[in-house]
């Protein structure tokens, strides 16, 4: 494993909107006073969820700060990331992925999609990959 950033993220709680008891570690977006999972790549990442509530139970959600995240595909350490349609990582290219967020940073690379791989987020200030 890389070694990752010290210091505790900054983490926040909302309802789930919608049973997220198999999506930890998956990127969600707030939908009103909940949260629940991207329906497209181009939504904006609210956070990664590290619990893994039912609807209505409350969703632990790093804003900023290192977590882990499930990846989409192969990721390569170091790369920028955002959500993919379905809330996985997934590598984020600036110029090419123009109507994406990137909202953190691969610190550590995935072989495969569902390998659960180190990153640093920051949701609070996405930008577009343009």
């Amino acid at each position: 494993m890389t070694a990752v950033a010290q210091g505790a993220p900054t983490i926040v709680s909302l309802p789930a909107g919608e049973d997220l008891a198999a999506k930890q570690f998956y990127f969600v977006k707030q939908s009103g006073a909940t949260f629940i999972l991207p329906t497209g790549a181009s939504d904006l990442p609210a956070g990664v969820l590290q619990n893994k509530p039912a609807s209505g139970i409350p969703a632990e959600v790093v804003v900023i700060g290192p977590t882990k995240v499930v990846a989409d595909d192969a990721i390569v350490a170091g790369v920028l990331i955002g959500t993919s349609a379905d809330g996985q990582a997934d590598t984020k290219i600036p110029g090419t992925d123009t109507s994406e967020y990137v909202a953190g940073k691969a610190m550590e690379a995935a072989a495969a999609a569902g390998d659960i791989i180190e990153a640093i987020v920051n949701c609070a200030t996405p930008f577009r990959a343009a």
